[in-house]
C-alpha cells in the first residue's frame, strides 16, 4: 500500500484568477502542466483574451 503524502509536501501553482495558491490534486495528474485556474468558479470568471 502507498505511503500518503502530506499536503505540504504536493506540488503548488498560483491561480491566474483570483492569485491564490493551490495544491496538485490525483484528478490533475495527466494535466497538470495545462492547469491554470484553482476551480470551475475562477476558470469561468478569468478574463477575456485581448483581440489581435
Amino acid at each position: 500500500m502507498a505511503k500518503m503524502r502530506q499536503k505540504a509536501d504536493l506540488p503548488t501553482k498560483v491561480c491566474a484568477a483570483c492569485g491564490r495558491p493551490f495544491a496538485w490534486r490525483k484528478k490533475w495528474t495527466r494535466d497538470w502542466p495545462q492547469v491554470k485556474y484553482c476551480s470551475d468558479r475562477c476558470r469561468a470568471s478569468k478574463p477575456p483574451m485581448a483581440e489581435s
